[in-house]
Order: C-alpha cells, then structure tokens, then sequence
C-alpha cells in the first residue's frame, strides 16, 4: 500500500536523476508520469501507482519545494479535468497508453466537440451525424463554443449514430483527430475582444472505429462522466484563501484607501466570505472524489462559481469608479487559456459573463440540482420516448 512516506521517497528519487536545474522540463515531465507521480490514483503504468488520491498533494509539495515544473494545467484544463477521466473509465488499454501520457505532459493538447448551434443547452439534441462505413465513421456537423480547438491536437466527441431511437439513445462518443482532412476551426470573437472560442466544422471528416470510446449509442452514458468532471474541474477547481476573482479586489480595497465607502466595505465582506465558503466547499467536494466519481454536487459548485464571479467582477468595477471603465486591449488575440487574474477589471467583468454559460448554463444546472440532488420532481419531458428524426427543430 501506497503512503506519504513511500511517495515522498519516490518523488526524491525522482529530483535525483532528474534535476530540475538541469533538466529539460519536457523530460522532467515524461519522467514524472512513468514514476507514476503525475496523478497518483491513476493505475500504475498509466501516470499513477493506485495510490488514494490525497495523497497526490504529498507529491505536488515536494516538487513544488524543488522547484520542479508543472504541466501548465491552466492551458490543458480539457485534457486534464474531461477528457482524462473519460478515457480512464471507457478507453481501451491500448487508447489509455496511446492518450493519457502526452495528455498529461502537455504534448498534446485536447478540445471537447460537445455544443452545436441547435444543441447548447439541450445537448442531446445535437444532429452532428456519424455513419459507419467498413472500419470507420464519417461524421458530418457544425460544433460551436469549443475551447483551444485553434490549438489541439485531439478532441471528444460526440455525434448521432442512430436517428430512428430516442435522443438520448441514439449518441456514440468518439476521439477525434483536429488534423484530419475535413476539420475546420473558424473563431469565434467574444465581447472581451479575443477569441479563445471557436466554432468547428467536421466536413466527411473520417475516424476509425478503433477510437470510439464506449459502445455504440452509449455515448450519453460516456459523455456523463464527462459533464460531472467538467463541472467539478470549472467549480471546484483548488485555490488558496484569497485565490480567484476575490483576490484583486482585496487588493485594491487594502491598496487604495481613497476609494472605499461603508456601502462598498459591506458589499465586499459579503463576498468575501462568500467566497472563503466556496473554496472550502470545493475543498470538501475534491476529497469525496477520494472514493468515488464526481456526482451532482460539482454543479452545485460550478453555479456558485459562476455567480460569485460576476458580483465581485461587478463590485470592482464599480469601486473603481471611472477607472473600471477603462479596458486594456481589444486586440484580436487567439489566446491559449483564459487569464482571469492577470488582465485587468474590465477584462474580468466582461469574461465573467460567460460564466453562467459555459460548462452548463445556470437554467439546466438549477434543474440538475433540484432533481439529482434534491430530488424535487422532474419538469415533464415530452421528447423523452420520441425519435429523434421525429422531433421538431
């Protein structure tokens, strides 16, 4: 059995063949995934040892301590907190080995093909068609609000394989190549000026049945695993007190004197303690993971998220003054992740906007609280036993 002591003699070992001064952090990485310390509760052999995983924080401070480099996880969010998992619980062994190791070290990064124009919030409207013809599938749609696809290499998918069943029944889950012949990534400009969305189109865009992930029509089961883990990976994301978008407003009031008022300090401790309360909530949810997947409290969290952002994004502004008027840059830029902190309070204001859109608008996460967790009646569905070539769209 796994404990502090072992990994933290493991992880010595680690610093000494591979010095972090003197190694390239590339190599460091890929030598860290094959120690199995990159995600300590993975298998051995695919980046872990089986280990429970708190204890992944044993590892990450005493890399830390020796200033060791990390996999920007930041910029593969995608990879990392969706696809990862996903492969891990439906992925072949040959698609774990393939995948979750140049997914980890950043060599590949991945984007998540799931939203069309027509299906946003109902996402298992969506008409992106896959036929299977011999050992492949050609799949046809338009996919839209896809993160770094101007930058990945892979992405998760999910496209209609059987229109004659119900909408949910008829959903097989692909990976997909971002190189292949037929994909177009086209931005998409966002109020904030850049386009670190985009809008995708998959032209008889051919994929081989060997990447299909799950059984064929089980897609909607696959694609929960995905969903619970985007939603615990935007909500519950780990950060220290005074971390996230409380933390330049805290700065600001403590900074600039001047600016205060008994209104703003009232609104601001509100917050403040709000969001202490969100943190160790997350805190909380992050070790129930420890023995199990991630249920429906992650979108509990990501709805706390996205509301506590856009009232403190609001309070800065407005105890700015004429100063949060001001904006940066609106260059046209295709950014690699999102910088919440490191832009200015304009920039966050704007951003946060988007916040009760992605990863699960605010409407449909209240009614999967209400029904999974809750377990208050569910809203009468009248598509639920209809074909889906039968519905009107």
């Amino acid at each position: 059995m796994t404990d502090a002591a072992e990994l933290k003699r493991l992880t010595g070992e680690l610093l000494a063949a591979h010095p972090p001064a003197t190694t390239d952090s590339l190599d460091f990485l890929r030598a860290r995934f094959d120690a199995g310390l990159a995600w300590v509760h993975y298998p051995q052999g695919l980046g872990g040892l089986g280990a429970p995983r708190s204890l992944q924080a044993v590892v990450d401070a005493e890399l830390g301590a020796a200033g060791a480099p990390d996999n920007d996880p930041r910029r593969l969010g995608i990879g990392l907190g969706m696809a990862a998992p996903t492969i891990l619980k439906y992925g072949t062994e040959d698609q774990k080995r393939r995948y979750l190791r140049p997914l980890w070290t950043g060599e590949e990064v991945w984007c998540q093909l799931f939203s069309e124009p027509g299906a946003g919030s109902d996402l298992a409207a969506l008409g992106t068609r896959a036929v299977r013809e011999g050992d492949d599938w050609v799949v046809n749609g338009q996919k839209v609000w896809t993160s770094s696809a101007h930058i990945a290499r892979w992405a998760i998918l999910i496209a209609r394989t059987d229109p004659d069943v119900p909408k949910h029944a008829g959903i097989t889950y692909f990976i997909c190549d971002m190189t292949d012949p037929g994909v177009e990534v086209r931005p998409l400009r966002q109020i904030t000026g850049e386009a670190e969305f985009n809008e995708v189109f998959l032209t008889d865009v051919r994929i081989p049945d060997s990447r299909r992930l799950g059984e064929v029509g089980d897609g909607w089961r696959v694609a929960q695993t995905t969903l619970m883990n985007e939603r615990v990976s935007i909500g519950g994301m780990r950060l220290p007190r005074e971390g996230g978008m409380i933390g330049p407003i805290a700065r600001t009031w403590r900074e600039r004197p001047e600016l205060r008022s008994h209104d703003l300090h009232q609104r601001l401790l509100k917050l403040w303690v709000e969001s202490e309360v969100s943190r160790l909530t997350a805190e909380r949810l992050r070790q129930q993971l420890v023995v199990g997947q991630p249920g429906y409290e992650g979108s509990g969290m990501k709805l706390a998220f996205a509301r506590l952002n856009q009232e403190i994004s609001g309070l800065e502004v407005e105890l700015r003054g004429e100063e949060g008027l001001l904006y940066d840059d609106w260059t046209m830029r295709r950014p690699e992740l999102v910088d919440f902190t490191g832009r200015d309070a304009g920039y966050r204001y704007l951003r946060s906007k988007g916040n009760s859109i992605e990863g699960g608008t605010n409407e449909v996460l209240l009614n999967i609280v209400a029904e999974r967790v809750l377990g208050l009646p569910a809203e009468p569905r009248t598509d639920k036993d209809v074909a889906w070539k039968d519905l009107a769209r």
